[in-house]
């Protein structure tokens, strides 16, 4: 059992809902989100049956991150149910493939608005309650296609936006270290989630040197490793079956 405060962002459902689960079976508060409602109740009951320390250490906070008010009304229910905030996991987003010819204003406004906005007020407004505590940790979720873009994975729209949480994450390292705020983030490659229902799996693993795709149980297990990691920040840590280290 922690005292330590954990605000998960689109935590319903994939990634999210694991690292989620991660962190409350060690015994640390949560505070999850969704946008869906009804799917983020089913989720928090099913985290607080999880909980180390029963229910009552998971709260939910519904609405869609790409909304600053989002933000900060997670910090808010943050402090009123567990009085601190300790880690901010900025896992909520969207990822789609389009031809870059065919990508229109409006889907570049839904990638910024949904992956980098989302993440830079949210950290924004975390980091301001960081800050009077005196530290804490954020951990991004980006890609490893930033670096390594696939010629069959067209998703030019999607990728500038995840690429701008790469720089975001680097610069607020930077930035906020004076305030003991640590800034890192996990680059997973392609792991089994909702996202790739229907896709040829077998097919998706060859990509990787180990011949698979990833779990989320193993993105949560690089989450939570950089949010206890005191002397790391600045860094994105990429977990994708060594598909960078085995690109020609």
């Amino acid at each position: 059992m922690t005292d330590r405060t954990v605000i998960v962002t689109g935590s319903s459902s994939g990634i999210g809902l694991d690292v989620a689960r991660a962190f409350v079976e060690r015994g640390d508060n949560v505070v999850v989100n969704g946008r869906d409602a009804s799917n983020l109740a089913r989720a928090a009951e099913r985290l607080g049956s999880l909980a180390a320390g029963g229910p009552d250490r998971v709260a939910s906070v519904p609405g869609n991150i790409g909304d600053e008010t989002t933000g900060e009304a997670l910090v808010k229910v943050a402090l009123e149910r567990f009085g601190r905030v300790d880690v901010l996991v900025n896992n909520a987003g969207t990822f789609a493939t389009k031809p870059f010819l065919d990508v229109t204003e409006a889907d570049i406004d839904t990638f910024v608005a949904g992956n980098l906005k989302g993440t830079f007020f949210t950290t924004q407004a975390a980091a301001r309650q960081m800050r009077s505590q005196g530290g804490g940790s954020v951990v991004n979720i980006g890609t490893v296609l930033v670096d390594h873009p696939m010629a069959t994975t067209p998703a030019s729209a999607a990728l500038v936006s995840k690429g701008g949480i790469h720089a975001l994450t680097t610069a607020l390292a930077a930035e906020l270290a004076a305030d003991g705020i640590r800034v890192n983030a996990v680059a997973p490659g392609i792991i089994r989630t909702p996202m790739v229902d229907g896709a040829d799996l077998d097919a998706l693993g060859h990509v990787a040197l180990m011949d698979r795709i990833g779990e989320v149980e193993e993105i949560a297990a690089a989450v939570l490793y950089l949010a206890d990691a005191t002397f790391t920040t600045g860094h994105i840590l990429p977990v994708d079956g060594g598909f960078v280290a085995g690109r020609a």
